[in-house]
């Protein structure tokens, strides 16, 4: 098989094309062979050899994967050649509490397809359990499908699960313009709830309102918050949707209004804020952190996106040998909505 990979820790600039055996499936494991696959920051990650993720190269990333079942290993049942399929991309031990209680995402063993010791979306053909299979919507394409996973099921936790946010609330999405951002406005709309966001760029920022975000704010002025309390009669969002760290979680906060929730799930301008506690517990505020989200969800959404319920922004579809470009783009915050990584094969 052919696979986009990286033999050394850095930039995109380390991505190469290779030739590799393909993979062969275990008892209770597919191949699926890779149509589309999602870009993420995580891949980023994956590439710059953080520690978190234990991979020695050569390595193949990717996380969001759609494509279709290739062989079918011993013990494996409902699911055959040829299949369609869109991937759950967490990986656990399927035994302890919180995988019996249906919380994948919280296993202290998980990993990710594609950040750990399996290769991801980036190689023609991979190798997984049966279990992270889903079948794919029929009304998707592979591109929109492969669009889907991290950052919707992401948003979906974060708002739905985390935050509880409800029809007539408000939630203000940072970075509105990344995959997760769009992915929130998306998934707030489908709601109820009105939403305001912020982005760095007055193009993103007139695309949310495209999207059907009432007001868009310049996430670069440190004093956005105040706009935010302006919009919302002086009293601020039940909810914040936030990702982006340190650049602007204090006006973050302060967008809040008394008794609301910031749900964050990234950290892409540095790991560590620093936090008024007293104005967190006098506002009675609630900060909450999210990975990801667990399987079932992915599956309820994936129904939602069948039903013409929820939909997919792409920003652009390129083929993987292209990837340093694609991760480029990611990076630069020139796109919007989510890049996508077509296969040939």
């Amino acid at each position: 098989m052919r696979a986009i990979h990286f033999r050394e820790f850095g930039g995109p600039e380390k991505l190469q094309s290779g030739t590799f055996p393909d993979p062969v499936p275990g008892p209770d494991e597919v191949t699926v062979r890779v149509r589309a696959c999602g870009v993420n920051r995580l891949d980023v990650w994956v590439i710059k050899g953080i520690p978190a993720y234990k991979i020695t190269p050569p390595h193949a990333p990717g996380s969001d994967i759609a494509g279709t079942v290739e062989q079918v290993g011993t013990g494996v049942a409902g699911w055959k050649a040829g299949d369609p399929v869109v991937l759950y991309p967490v990986l656990s031990c399927g035994t302890c509490v919180e995988c019996t209680e249906g919380k994948e995402n919280l296993c202290a063993s998980r990993s990710v397809i594609g950040a750990g010791a399996m290769w991801g979306g980036y190689a023609e053909l991979i190798r997984v359990p049966a279990s992270s299979l889903l079948q794919k919507p029929s009304t998707l394409s592979f591109e929109q499908a492969a669009a889907i996973p991290i950052t919707f099921i992401t948003a979906w936790h974060m708002l739905n699960g985390l935050a509880g946010l409800k029809a007539g609330q408000t939630v203000l999405v940072m970075g509105a313009g990344s995959g997760v951002g769009v992915a929130a406005i998306v998934i707030a709309k489908h709601l109820g709830a009105r939403v305001l966001a912020a982005a760095t760029t007055e193009s993103r920022r007139a695309r949310a309102i495209t999207m059907g975000a009432e007001v868009a704010f310049d996430s670069t002025h440190p004093d956005f918050w105040k706009a935010v309390r302006d919009a919302t009669g002086g009293r601020g969002v039940e909810v914040v949707f936030e990702h982006i760290g340190p650049a602007v979680f204090k006006a973050a906060l302060q967008s809040l209004a008394p008794g609301g929730t910031l749900v964050t799930c990234g950290a892409t301008t540095g790991p560590e804020v620093t936090v008024d506690l007293r104005y967190v517990f006098s506002r009675q505020l609630s900060i909450k952190g999210c990975y990801i989200g667990p399987r079932r969800e992915l599956e309820g959404l994936l129904r939602l996106f069948e039903l013409g319920k929820l939909a997919v922004t792409l920003d652009s579809t390129i083929p993987v040998e292209r990837a340093g470009e694609a991760m480029t783009r990611l990076l630069t915050g020139s796109a919007f909505g989510k890049i996508v990584l077509t296969h040939s094969s």
